[in-house]
């Protein structure tokens, strides 16, 4: 995870399979993130160890496998997140 770093902390490329999220915080909770997909409008749980490291307002990129559960509100997991 990434933490207060710029886009190389992902070591400047991520796999290929990966997916990007751009998305606003709207709540920082224990151990994930509630976000607006700027895409979408959509909210999405972010799960992330990491998600004290952000704060409501912040605009991210968030890279995940592509998988996203078809709870309310969806979840994904961060491989991960940096600011844009």
């Amino acid at each position: 995870m990434c933490c207060n770093q710029t886009p190389s902390c992902c070591g400047g490329a991520t796999a290929a399979a990966d997916t990007t999220m751009t998305a606003r915080v709207l709540e920082v909770r224990c151990a994930s993130l509630l976000v607006c997909d700027c895409a979408t409008g959509q909210q999405v749980q972010v799960n992330t160890a990491d998600a004290c490291c952000y704060r409501a307002g912040e605009c991210l990129c968030i890279h995940y496998d592509g998988a996203m559960t078809t709870s309310l509100p969806p979840q994904i997991s961060a491989s991960c997140i940096h600011r844009v």
